[in-house]
């Protein structure tokens, strides 16, 4: 499998985790104002991705991928929001915050490798 095919699988993993942790949130208003939140960045990222691999330039690509790198660093923000609030402090979440903290640090590195080549293009 290629790693372009991995990333894909494990960004709708995370959006499936994410989705399953919502729906485990308490109904009050905070909890699903909050996990909304995440729900809409964490999910997006996947999305985002999509739209990369079909990119018809390196810009593009870079661009499309610095959009999904945006939606992690907002989720990273409303997950800790969650847990330090205590509206979820378990697993669950502390799993997710670190699965969010990998995948920056792979689109970081995808980003980082598509602007060398860009240079290298030139």
């Amino acid at each position: 499998m290629s790693s372009s095919a991995a990333l894909r699988i494990r960004t709708i993993d995370y959006s499936l985790g994410v989705i399953r942790f919502y729906s485990g949130l308490p109904r009050d208003t905070s909890a699903q104002v909050l996990g909304r939140q995440v729900l809409r960045s964490a999910t997006s990222v996947g999305a985002q991705y999509r739209e990369a691999q079909r990119a018809k330039s390196i810009a593009d690509f870079i661009s499309k991928s610095e959009s999904a790198l945006q939606e992690l660093d907002e989720t990273a923000y409303w997950l800790e929001l969650i847990e330090r609030s205590a509206i979820s402090t378990g697993g669950t979440v502390r799993d997710l915050r670190n699965e969010t903290e990998e995948l920056i640090s792979i689109f970081v590195s995808l980003i980082k490798r598509a602007k060398q080549n860009r240079e290298k293009e030139k």
